[in-house]
């Protein structure tokens, strides 16, 4: 049965442990030692984790000799736990003490969900089997017992399981006296026997199966004896093997050779194809839950805004400074065009940002960013661009052209709008006052400042009014903001004008007046200034001003200025 069988996973993880340990079937769990190892087990298929003793020890850097406390032991597995829905079998050495600690380490297992643990009758401290394991002393049989029947007793959850290890094999004493005292710790209450070996081979486990004859579960662990065909421990009658340490073997080995690669080499050039992708750690850390969650609990229950930003052009009339750059790398009071918007969003909270590129894409910051390319940039207008990144149209989008700077204000209002759709339209520039300003705007009504909370829809935005028009109520700067099941109706028209056969000539306001048309309210905030396009030579001089009247006071002068 797969680990994540839904039968599996609707019983509680002790009770799973002790559906492997009374098997029929030959079952098997993987020694894991932190979360991200335990999420590995659990990716891999196995059914169950064994926490090592020896592994957890190792990855906090200390002996295998009682040197990390059971504190420190339990709140580690707390992480593994969490990071995995599997049972948890504990190597917990000699129980951390006598059967007092053995009673409070039971308890608290139990509080983080852990399914069984493993004690060996060996003296506290203990060391590690394998080290001198013939000198070191076993602990007295009753005493062993003792701590048995108080773990037992001091269980919550009936499955919760105990397995006591006996290490007579390993100290030299013999079959007989293993027997004997795996018999004494079934009686006083063990749900499963761990018998250990020492040798290469399995002839001493084979033996002990044989003669133990099915009295209660068998565990091994197969770490000496590692060649045995696993066909044997089924014929052997055995219930549950452990792959006690290998993965913090084989970390420890990877760590090792890429620590010595890169070193030696001082480049990362040579390992890092030979190694995990950093989207992988993302991907083993579950990143994409918390994605999901933060749509769903943050900012109020609404999902984090994201921005695109166009950004494909020369920039006309500004040839002389983009032979080597496009027009969003200008440099504007020492800091990129692109510098300046990038901020002005992460400001406001908005931090999934995509570039469109085209000219000199190349040349482009990617820092912070998400840059996809229009490689069709001269022949095709802003929605061709737009398109390029429709898959950032997954959450409440702000989109805007690349040459903008304005006041933090200016974004946070539009953002806070409810409207599927809104726009930023900017009143004090209703009359023409150079051949630079386009994309005027009609609205339902003037911008009355002396009046708050009246809302105000967009009617048309066009360069050459129609003489039946009227004056402009103003010039669309440049930012619309997308919201809700908005963006899955801006997505369909997108669709929509896309199979026209004049699509590659169209812009931003060819998008938004078929919103218009289409029957979407499009919402206006007004603002008076306080922004900055850079569409020519002279607005790049004046791009530099404005600069300046956003730097914050303790970096220099701010004399308030209003763009105008």
């Amino acid at each position: 049965m797969n680990a994540h069988d839904p039968n599996l996973l609707a019983t509680s993880r002790s009770a799973r442990l002790r559906q492997m340990l009374r098997s029929n079937e030959l079952e098997f769990i993987m020694e894991a030692h932190n979360g991200l190892s335990a999420r590995i087990v659990r990716e891999a298929g196995f059914k169950g984790i064994w926490a090592s003793g020896l592994a957890i020890s190792a990855q906090f850097g200390v002996r295998d000799n009682n040197e990390a406390s059971w504190t420190q032991v339990v709140d580690n597995l707390e992480f593994m736990a969490d990071a995995s829905d599997l049972p948890i079998l504990l190597d917990g050495d000699t129980g951390y003490g006598n059967f007092n600690n053995v009673r409070r380490l039971v308890r608290k297992l139990e509080q983080r969900g852990i399914a069984g643990v493993c004690i060996e009758d060996k003296i506290f401290p203990k060391t590690n089997s394998f080290i001198g394991g013939e000198q070191q002393p076993l602990a007295d049989i009753d005493e062993f017992c003792g701590k048995i029947k108080a773990g037992k007793d001091s269980q919550a959850d009936d499955d919760f399981s105990i397995v006591a290890r006996v290490e007579a094999l390993i100290a030299g004493w013999g079959m007989e006296e293993a027997l004997r005292r795996a018999e004494a710790y079934r009686q006083a209450g063990a749900d499963a026997i761990l018998i250990h070996s020492k040798l290469s081979k399995a002839d001493e486990i084979v033996t002990f199966a044989r003669e133990w004859a099915g009295r209660a579960p068998l565990v091994i662990v197969p770490t000496k004896y590692y060649s045995t065909p696993t066909d044997v421990f089924r014929k052997a009658g055995i219930s549950l093997v452990i792959w006690a340490n290998h993965l913090i073997r084989v970390a420890a080995s990877s760590m090792q050779a890429v620590a010595r690669e890169i070193h030696d080499s001082q480049t990362l050039v040579n390992v890092e194809d030979r190694i995990a992708t950093v989207n992988e750690i993302f991907r083993l850390q579950d990143a994409d839950e918390y994605s999901a969650a933060e749509k769903i609990y943050l900012t109020g229950g609404q999902a984090p805004s994201s921005a695109v930003v166009l950004a494909a052009g020369r920039g006309k009339g500004l040839e002389a400074l983009t032979e080597d750059k496009p027009k969003i790398m200008l440099p504007v009071a020492g800091k990129p065009l692109l510098r300046w918007l990038v901020d002005g969003f992460k400001n406001q909270g908005i931090n999934d940002i995509t570039v469109v590129g085209g000219y000199k894409a190349e040349a482009i910051d990617a820092a912070g960013i998400k840059l996809v390319r229009n490689e069709r940039h001269a022949a095709t207008g802003e929605l061709a661009s737009l398109a390029c990144a429709a898959d950032s149209l997954e959450t409440d989008t702000v989109v805007s052209y690349g040459d903008l700077m304005f006041r933090s204000y200016i974004l946070r209002d539009l953002l806070e709008t409810d409207a599927p759709f809104s726009v930023v339209v900017d009143s004090s520039e209703s009359a023409p006052s150079n051949q630079s300003v386009r994309d005027f705007a009609w609205c339902s009504a003037a911008d009355d400042r002396d009046l708050f909370g009246q809302k105000v829809l967009l009617r048309k935005i066009s360069d050459t009014p129609a003489a039946t028009d009227g004056e402009p109520h103003g010039r669309w700067i440049g930012l619309l903001n997308v919201r809700g099941e908005g963006r899955a109706r801006l997505q369909k028209l997108l669709a929509e004008l896309r199979q026209r056969p004049d699509f590659d000539s169209l812009d931003m306001p060819d998008l938004i007046n078929a919103l218009v048309e289409a029957g979407e309210k499009v919402e206006v905030r007004y603002v008076h200034g306080h922004w900055r396009g850079v569409n020519d030579l002279e607005d790049f001089r004046r791009a530099g001003d404005f600069a300046h009247t956003q730097t914050p006071y303790a970096l220099g002068n701010n004399d308030g200025e209003t763009a105008r």
